[in-house]
């Protein structure tokens, strides 16, 4: 070389590799249209070079296409040459580090040791040699990469004017045509080609942290993209409850930036990357923090604190799109007036979804969206069936569901710019149900629908059995502990044998989501008798009929379980009735001892929260006694003595238990007395002890 730059290169490492040749490069000016900055990064060493206008400062760059730790800059020099100059970094080519600064250069070779990283280099030219500008033959960086390979397909961006937008990808159209992800990162690799196979093209997360590239390469291997989330409190899902005061706590909002940075730079050139969505309902969500102007004000400043994201988000990945969440289109005013640094806008909508679209058009935006979750109606937009419980839809009702959902999305064209409908989840419980495409692994008439909304068609798809006029008797009065009768129409599309299961959820019952195997019989002609539970309340009661072949029609309706009937006459109805304590004021209470003779199932009485405590009825006269049936609150006793009296002070026990479990207890004697005492000696639970009513037969 002609002459050298005295920094010592470091020894060349094994996986040191040359990043910059023939990537886009750009430059402050050039002399003339045989001048380019390309020429630079062409690998042509004497043939073709960039050069400047003829003044300082001058800079030329190149764009790696992916962040990478740098190792050394060759600058091959024509005769006009830098002397003084400095080698900078950005990972998003507008904020720069700068890696070395160079002086009394000669020309020739510079071969100039750096330490650092960034997606984008430049040589910042701010000495010429003499009267000529900057030209170099050749621009070289030399480094290292993580081994994850350049955004597959280049850049993602929303492009187009007001109302006629589109996202692309590498240039190119881009509709997202997606779902929700499910399950655990440790199946992706099990579940995303089932996912690919409907028309998939795009996955949405809620969070995203270190353990999120799993998931990340098993959708790019399967040339599915992913919607990366970041949960903001309160959002509604894991680990986001709570109450944030976005006005002052400026320790919590810098705590969130600095981490979303990290996995935004974790990521950003990964080739699942397409686009960052920064929170969940917390708009929304607010109102159960703040009310009032003060609502108002977090509403303002929560927003804010999202445009601030963005911005970060954009400084360090200007490639990829940043989108926030929320679940209420009142929430748009506020990203409208405060967070402009939002490339488009997200809604989750179900029921309503084609309201979208209206509600969008009436507020004058200048943002496309997509919607982030959507299909069948939800739990809270229904109306409640005879046993006040939300009407859940049917599967015929859920796949229609879908259907409408990507039918008023594609309807808002140029606006719109796809969906990740809900949900790919294989839970089997009471919101898996409602709600998953896969429960329990299990394909339902909703994941076809969403497979011919996204891949065209479904022909030559073996489909699930489909259920209809699926009806549960008596419907509002099955006897705790009895049989109850539920019954159905059920075909196969395909004629293939179907097996059934009948499942109980307690959720609104006692708040237990799981769905658990009832015991049932087949009584023929698509009707089942199912065994009550012994909890009081509204259940649901599942038929499922699978086809042997992946697939199952899944259809509910609710049950209301009742104390079962107790032949003779309630003696202890409305008598006088007293006890060791009752509560005054809490929950549903007062829970005066009289509320467990009022003969009503809605009312109770409950103690204080120690042991022993005591109820008493005094039937006015000595009565004859044959059955006591107890009907619990969750807050039962584990212990208890029936004790009888025919003066209220000499007791005798006739009835003792060790083993209570709550439910319903139904008890035989053969007495006469005329007061009857529960003793009670171990709560079954911390609280109290509770009856909703305490009945005495003659």
């Amino acid at each position: 070389m002609a002459s050298s730059l005295a920094v010592a290169a470091p020894p060349a490492q094994a996986a040191e590799a040359l990043l910059s040749q023939g990537r886009p490069a750009t430059a402050s000016s050039q002399e003339g249209d045989a001048y380019a900055a390309s020429a630079a990064v062409d690998g042509n060493l004497t043939g073709t070079r960039w050069a400047s206008q003829w003044s300082d400062p001058q800079w030329f760059q190149v764009d790696l296409g992916q962040r990478s730790d740098l190792s050394r800059v060759v600058l091959t020099w024509e005769g006009a040459y830098g002397k003084s100059y400095q080698i900078q970094a950005s990972d998003n080519g507008t904020d720069w580090r700068t890696l070395r600064t160079v002086t009394g250069g000669d020309g020739g070779t510079d071969d100039v040791a750096v330490s650092g990283a960034g997606r984008y280099v430049r040589m910042l030219g701010t000495e010429r040699s003499g009267g000529y500008g900057y030209s170099l033959w050749e621009f070289q960086v030399y480094g290292t990469t993580d081994g994850t390979p350049p955004a597959g397909g280049g850049a993602v961006e929303v492009v187009g004017p007001q109302g006629n937008w589109q996202l692309t990808v590498g240039g190119q159209p881009y509709t997202v045509k997606g779902l929700t992800w499910g399950p655990a990162i440790a199946d992706a690799p099990k579940y995303m080609p089932d996912v690919k196979s409907m028309g998939v093209n795009t996955i949405r997360t809620w969070g995203t942290d270190g353990g999120t590239k799993p998931l990340l390469d098993s959708a790019a291997a399967n040339g599915v993209r992913v919607v990366n989330g970041f949960w903001l409190q309160p959002g509604g899902g894991p680990g986001s409850g709570g109450c944030v005061n976005y006005v002052t706590d400026t320790t919590y909002k810098n705590n969130m930036l600095t981490e979303f940075a990290k996995w935004v730079e974790a990521y950003r050139s990964h080739p699942a990357t397409l686009m960052w969505n920064v929170g969940n309902e917390s708009v929304l969500g607010l109102q159960n923090c703040y009310s009032g102007a003060e609502l108002e004000a977090q509403r303002n400043a929560y927003t804010s604190f999202v445009n601030d994201v963005a911005k970060k988000i954009h400084s360090i990945d200007p490639d990829h799109p940043v989108t926030s969440t929320d679940a209420w289109t009142g929430a748009w005013p506020y990203y409208k007036r405060n967070a402009p640094d939002l490339d488009l806008y997200s809604m989750n909508s179900y029921g309503d979804v084609c309201g979208v679209q209206e509600d969008w058009e009436e507020g004058g935006y200048t943002k496309p969206y997509i919607i982030t979750e959507g299909g069948p109606a939800g739990e809270w937009e229904v109306p409640d069936d005879a046993n006040g419980v939300p009407d859940e839809p049917t599967d015929v009702q859920k796949a229609e569901g879908y259907t409408k959902a990507w039918d008023c999305v594609t309807g808002h064209d140029g606006v719109a710019l796809g969906a990740t409908l809900f949900h790919y989840g294989t839970e089997h419980d009471f919101g898996g149900v409602w709600f998953n495409l896969v429960p329990d692994g299990l394909k339902r008439l909703s994941y076809y629908a969403v497979k011919k909304a996204y891949s065209g068609s479904t022909t030559g798809d073996n489909t699930p059995p489909v259920i209809t006029n699926m009806a549960v008797g008596p419907a509002s009065s099955a006897p705790a502990g009895g049989e109850f009768t539920v019954r159905a129409d059920v075909r196969d599309p395909d004629g293939d044998p179907i097996t059934y299961k009948v499942f109980l959820s307690g959720n609104y019952a006692n708040g237990d989501k799981r769905l658990v195997e009832a015991q049932w019989r087949a009584t023929g002609n698509g009707t089942f008798a199912v065994q009550a539970p012994e909890k009081l309340g509204v259940w649901k009661v599942y038929i499922q009929a699978e086809d042997g072949r992946g697939n199952a029609g899944i259809e509910t309706k609710s049950v209301k379980v009742v104390a079962p009937p107790v032949t003779g006459t309630n003696v202890a109805l409305n008598k006088p009735t007293t006890a060791s304590s009752f509560q005054p004021s809490y929950g549903d209470c007062p829970c005066e001892p009289a509320k467990a003779t009022d003969g009503r199932n809605d009312t109770r009485w409950a103690s204080d929260w120690s042991d022993p405590q005591w109820i008493r009825v005094d039937l006015g006269t000595p009565t004859p006694i044959r059955e006591l049936q107890l009907v619990w609150d969750p807050a039962y006793a584990k212990s208890y003595e029936v004790q009888v009296s025919d003066n209220g002070t000499t007791w005798r026990t006739v009835h003792t238990t060790t083993a209570g479990n709550g439910d319903i207890d139904t008890i035989a004697m053969a007495e006469t007395a005329r007061y009857v005492r529960l003793h009670l000696t171990a709560r079954g639970t911390g609280w109290g002890y509770s009856l909703h009513e305490f009945g005495i037969y003659s």
